[in-house]
């Protein structure tokens, strides 16, 4: 083989490796741990979940619709305070984790009051990856995650496994795109 040969066939292989890494922009998304309380009021409610990213790219929760609400949004806890937020961080390798007391989803001006049995329809939209379909259960207003889906606040930038997709109610509260 000539050094001419050589140095094309080194910038074949080297074009082609770059082009395998830009399929990997955050699309190996997964969703479990899916739940809503039961609301207690008529015009809001919350809703939670893991989102897990097993790709080597980083990639932005932006938005989420749902046919139960006319608008859901982004929260964040900081200290003991709520805010809206544009957008949640899904990490390379980690996950988001949306919990009570921590980052969370707003359901907002509810179209109907979702009753404990119930399935609430979302869909999530991230800035890199294609938008995910989640059917949420609605679980009692006192549900609480069993400790081996519940995950700690600061666990939304660690690097860990997906959480068990078992669920108490019978659904099955998960959803993927790969």
């Amino acid at each position: 083989m000539t050094r001419r040969t050589a140095s094309g066939a080194a910038l074949v292989l080297a074009a082609a490796l770059a082009l395998a890494g830009c399929g990997d922009s955050g699309s190996d998304l997964s969703v479990s741990s899916v739940y809503m309380p039961q609301p207690v009021s008529d015009s809001m409610a919350a809703g939670f979940l893991v989102v897990a990213n097993d790709g080597g790219s980083g990639d932005r929760l932006t938005s989420v619709t749902s046919d139960v609400a006319g608008e859901v949004t982004l929260h964040t806890t900081v200290g003991r305070r709520m805010e809206q937020a544009e957008g949640l961080a899904v990490p390379a390798h980690g996950k988001l984790v949306l919990e009570s007391g921590g980052d969370h989803l707003m359901f907002e001006k509810l179209r109907r009051k979702p009753k404990e049995g119930d399935t609430v329809s979302l869909e999530l939209h991230f800035a890199e990856s294609d938008p995910i379909k989640v059917e949420m259960p609605v679980e009692s207003t006192t549900y609480q995650p069993s400790s081996a889906t519940k995950s700690s606040v600061t666990t939304s930038s660690a690097t860990s496994s997906g959480h068990p997709s078992g669920h108490p109610s019978g659904h099955s509260p998960t959803a993927s795109h790969h």
